[in-house]
């Protein structure tokens, strides 16, 4: 081996024992109590979709026609809002900068009715400037932060989900 080869295992070896001294690991899949879960999505919102994909095989996510007593578990998810509201104007009253919001209320019910998390409100926020000089730039903008605010949410429901225990379920 070159001398130039031994370094870069030897730092390779040593980064990888410093990351492995301070605790650093992979976050892997998450574990759920639960096998199967309907989702009742707000109608036109895009959070329900990516809970569905995000799920991954662990959990079967039942399709919108099957009956909900057929899975353990309903995640409801309503009132899926995006707001945007002006935070910032020059002097001669032009905008220099939007606010972007997202909301999504969610309840978990069993099928027999017993609530296990009810009427929480999961919300993101996000600045963005505005030129005019850059519309459409500042619109792609726009729709990237709210497919982020959404992957964010969805994993917060997603962390929720995985903190119930079997006892809660039953």
């Amino acid at each position: 081996m070159s001398r130039r080869t031994v370094w870069q295992l030897a730092a390779g070896v040593a980064g990888s024992a410093a990351l492995a001294g301070c605790g650093f690991k992979l976050r892997g899949s998450q574990a759920f109590a639960f096998s199967r879960i309907a989702i009742m999505p707000h109608p036109g919102g895009g959070v329900a979709q990516e809970l569905r994909r995000s799920f991954g095989p662990s959990v079967l996510v039942l399709a919108a026609e099957e009956p909900l007593a057929s899975a353990p578990l309903v995640l409801e998810l309503a009132n899926e809002q995006r707001e945007k509201t002006v935070v910032g104007v020059n002097a001669s009253g032009q905008v220099l900068e939007y606010q972007l919001r997202m909301r999504v209320q969610l309840r978990l019910r069993t099928a027999k009715g017993k609530v296990i998390i009810e009427g929480v409100e999961i919300s993101q926020q996000r600045d963005i400037s505005f030129s005019e000089s850059a519309v459409l730039a500042k619109e792609a903008e726009e729709i990237l932060l709210y497919r982020d605010m959404q992957t964010n949410i969805v994993r917060q429901i997603l962390r929720r989900l995985s903190k119930l225990q079997a006892v809660q379920l039953d």
